[in-house]
């Protein structure tokens, strides 16, 4: 494989704080010239000039033909692709209408394209079989769920179908399902859980539990008020539960008490759901949980967090940043294939009758409303695992695999950037004195995200050290978050009623009128839940092309002391590797989603 390096150059050594001749190496017969390509600002008008090396691997994405006259330059090879707005008020996306919009260099290879459109025939074909098979089916007892369950699955998504009643598991999956990220140690009790009178007993285990620190909340606020769908003329709902939650001495997380909705002027004092109560009445009031588990997993950290995020940083590196930069060749590996899945994305999931629309009850419109909200919970320090963790309790909580392996992750990534960073900026004013990489800092900020220094962003970079921590959070959230948020799909919702996609009644307001028939009555119905399963086997499994964290398919450091800087990375993955495998053997739940050679190097699905 080529490298992507340009030639070596005294002028870009000092340009970019170089110690060392890092990544300058020619390359025989490779033809390059310096031209002034205008920035344009958000609004399109030219903001400024900079100078921008043009190679035959411009932009360090594709393989062209030499170069000889700028004015001739391939419209795929735009240094400078252009912001949109898919819903005012959220981050800014790439231009593009569809995928074929999409210069060639940010398409998906044949192979991804190929798989990418056959998985989703397939399982066109695998949901319209399992609607004509449950024809023939009666579909009024959870078990009847077992008629859509077969085809691709996991021997996760096995155990989870035989245990997904158990409070053990309900408790778990907030710790390590597919949305560790809601679970916070309480420091007192919430204000919004109101206790009735004769629920004196509940007080007082709530309190031992605060004093103990063994108390945790997961509230779902951010649900309320939200608009619910309405599919095929039926309405859909959604409620804001809050749900408490004790960790007992062997580590286990258990529910203690569910409020479905929160206090309001109709309802004062909303019923509190408690294990003691009637099975089907607790079983529904943790099914209104993992039902909004789902909504805020697939829209505030999953798209928001990871999808919408990492495309802003893509676009920005490549508007801002020329191929040679250091910055642009340390996260060009970390944005394949991610402006085009998010296009898609934005084409089939979460469009004007796409699959949210179909078959989530935050579809048709209730989505957008509640990204909007999400936006605003999106700070600087919420993606770091060492800030976030903390600001959540949960650091060395006993049983929280997320937890420990992202923190170990998020170190290990750190010592990768700072190790290639301070091979090219010598000091704090190299850093300062780099206008590409400000600008760069300004793009993210101010422009993709929409104004984000009010959430802690950086709108500058002062030091070597600040510098290094975005960087490790640009490449964190682009790989180890991604990896983590996105793989436990097909595990934990291809059992639909574990994560049920959509509730079609309204929740419930007392615990003795709760029967089989409101269970099955609140649950998806067949097309939508076989339209679950479909899509989580299709977004959680894994990739034929993938990359995995660490292992870069093209060369863009060519120089042997950076190459030894990847050499380690890949060694203290390697170790981690090992250590999250012993654990594991040891598990009856193996948490595998961060073992490094499941995540991959760039968010592709």
């Amino acid at each position: 494989m080529r490298t992507r390096d340009g030639s070596r150059s005294n002028d870009g050594k000092q340009k970019y704080g170089m110690r060392n001749k890092l990544g300058q190496g020619s390359l025989p017969g490779r033809k390059q010239r310096i031209g002034r390509v205008p920035e344009t600002s958000r609004a399109g008008t030219q903001r400024k000039t900079s100078d921008i090396l043009v190679t035959t691997h411009l932009q360090g994405l594709s393989v062209v033909p030499p170069i000889t006259d700028l004015d001739t330059l391939p419209e795929a090879l735009s240094p400078s692709p252009s912001w949109a707005t898919w819903k005012e008020g959220l981050p800014l996306t790439m231009a593009a209408g569809c995928e074929d919009d999409l210069p060639a260099n940010m398409r998906f290879h044949e192979e991804k394209r190929l798989d990418f459109e056959w998985t989703l025939k397939a399982g066109a074909l695998g949901m319209v079989l399992k609607r004509v098979y449950t024809l023939l089916r009666s579909w009024n007892r959870v078990e009847d769920f077992d008629h859509i369950f077969w085809g691709q699955k996991s021997i996760l998504a096995e155990k989870v179908r035989q245990r997904w009643q158990d409070d053990e598991l309900f408790g778990y999956q907030f710790l390590n399902g597919a949305n560790p990220m809601l679970l916070r140690r309480c420091t007192s009790l919430p204000s919004r859980l109101v206790l009735p009178s004769g629920m004196e007993e509940l007080q007082a285990q709530l309190e031992k539990e605060l004093q103990n620190s063994s108390l945790f909340e997961a509230d779902f606020i951010l649900l309320d008020g939200i608009p619910a769908n309405v599919i095929q003329g039926e309405k859909q709902y959604l409620a804001a539960p809050l749900v408490m939650l004790k960790m007992d001495t062997s580590g286990k997380l258990l529910p203690m008490v569910i409020q479905i909705q929160p206090p309001s002027p109709s309802s004062p004092t909303p019923p509190l759901f408690l294990p003691s109560d009637p099975p089907l009445a607790w079983l529904l009031a943790k099914s209104w949980v993992r039902n909004s588990d789902f909504q805020l997993h697939q829209l505030q950290y999953h798209l928001l967090n990871t999808h919408m995020l990492a495309e802003v940083i893509a676009v920005a590196t490549m508007r801002c940043l020329p191929g040679l930069h250091p910055v642009f060749k340390l996260l060009i590996p970390h944005i394949r294939y991610t402006i085009e899945i998010n296009t898609r994305a934005r084409t089939q999931l979460i469009s004007d009758g796409g699959v949210f629309d179909k078959a989530v009850s935050t579809g048709g419109g209730g989505h957008v409303h509640l990204l909007h909200r999400a936006l605003a919970q999106l700070t600087y320090c919420s993606l770091c695992p060492p800030n976030n963790l903390a600001d959540r309790g949960l650091l060395g909580t006993p049983g929280a695999l997320y937890a420990h392996d992202a923190l170990q992750l998020w170190e290990i990534t750190a010592r990768y950037v700072e190790g290639i960073i301070h091979l090219f900026y010598s000091g704090d004013d190299v850093v300062r004195g780099d206008p590409e990489l400000q600008a760069w800092c300004r793009e993210i900020t101010e422009v993709g995200l929409c104004q984000a220094q009010d959430r802690g962003f950086p709108i500058s970079f002062q030091s070597q050290n600040q510098l290094c921590h975005f960087l490790t959070m640009c490449v964190f959230t682009c790989t180890a978050q991604h990896g983590a948020i996105n793989q436990g799909q097909l595990d934990w919702y291809a059992w639909v009623p574990n994560a049920p996609c959509t509730m079609r009644m309204p929740p419930p307001t007392t615990k003795e009128d709760v029967t089989m028939a409101t269970v099955m009555g609140s649950l998806p119905d067949v097309r939508q839940a076989c339209l679950q399963m479909v899509i989580t086997w299709h977004l959680g499994r894994r990739q034929p092309d993938m990359v995995p964290l660490g292992h870069h398919r093209e060369k863009y450091f060519s120089d042997p002391k950076a190459k030894s800087v990847l050499n380690q990375f890949q060694t203290d993955l390697e170790n981690l590797e090992r250590e999250i495998t012993a654990r594991n053997e040891q598990l009856d739940l193996p948490y595998e989603y961060l073992k490094p050679s499941h995540i991959e190097n760039s968010i592709t699905i």
